[in-house]
């Protein structure tokens, strides 16, 4: 029995009583920066160094910036968060797995988010841009700290499964920013159904792009008659066949920019205005 104990070799526990300073202290720079950015938005104020019409300010401004109806920079404060609250799990194993779990997720989606400030907006953002540093950096710090006694680990397994779920969440991600899911709309409103059939009938059309929160307001305005609308996408990666070269032939430079008979009105057109400027009459009944 002696001989048996003494081959026996125990696993020593992967536990830690220290927190991951490293990994707290990242999280925390992360969880200002990202707080700051989020005090702004619902303060509705221009972050500092941030001048109008800036790259900062577009960025801060598209579709991408706001996410199921708060800025995307509070739910990167949560990110940040969740991985400062990691970072004192005693359990050495546990805390590693969350982390690099967490911390990859939040890397994919920052470099999807620089990706289209980038691509799409042709525009970059110094914050974003700090916040894609401090998560490349807490994911190499994780990544190097993963215990060597760690129980029933294999890269590629591990990999694979954290990796597709993280690609899936980002696909996701990517389909509610571009528009695929639709907001529900209520029901037609007889005059602006109307009104919606006798823009796409004449000479107009609505220039818009799916990042755009600007158009995204005017849509609204048509409810349940939107897909009545003459309207022309002009951003590539956007939904219903986009028609980028049109929108270039066209010069069109900013969104929302609506073309009645020739004339070029942009920003949102109240929808009196549009019935007037396109000579709209509604013999039906009365609004």
């Amino acid at each position: 029995m002696a001989n048996i104990k003494r081959g026996k070799q125990a696993t020593p526990a992967v536990t830690n009583k220290a927190p991951n300073w490293p990994l707290f202290v990242l999280a925390l720079i992360g969880m200002a920066l990202s707080g700051y950015l989020s005090f702004t938005a619902w303060q509705g104020k221009q972050v500092a160094f941030c001048t109008e019409g800036a790259g900062c300010d577009v960025v801060l401004n598209s579709r991408w910036s706001t996410l199921f109806g708060m800025p995307t920079s509070f739910w990167g404060f949560l990110t940040y968060a969740l991985l400062a609250a990691v970072a004192w799990n005693k359990n050495a194993a546990d805390r590693w797995r969350w982390a690099w779990t967490i911390s990859l997720f939040g890397l994919l989606f920052s470099l999807y988010l620089t990706s289209v400030s980038l691509f799409e907006l042709k525009a970059t953002c110094p914050y974003c841009l700090t916040s894609l540093g401090l998560m490349t950096a807490i994911f190499i710090v994780t990544t190097l700290q993963r215990p060597v006694n760690l129980p029933k680990f294999s890269w590629g397994p591990w990999v694979a499964k954290t990796g597709g779920a993280a690609l899936v969440g980002i696909i996701a991600l990517h389909l509610y920013f571009a528009g695929y899911w639709g907001e529900a709309q209520g029901p037609e409103d007889p005059w602006v159904r109307a009104l919606a059939e006798h823009l796409s009938r004449s000479d107009v059309k609505f220039y818009g792009a799916s990042w755009c929160p600007h158009c995204a307001e005017q849509k609204q305005l048509f409810d349940g008659s939107v897909n009545r609308i003459p309207y022309v996408e002009c951003s590539p990666g956007g939904p219903n066949a986009p028609q980028a070269e049109v929108c270039k032939d066209k010069n069109i430079q900013s969104y929302p920019t609506w073309i009645i008979d020739g004339q070029r009105y942009t920003g949102v057109q109240p929808l009196d205005a549009l019935a007037q400027l396109s000579h709209f009459q509604y013999q039906e009944e009365k609004r």
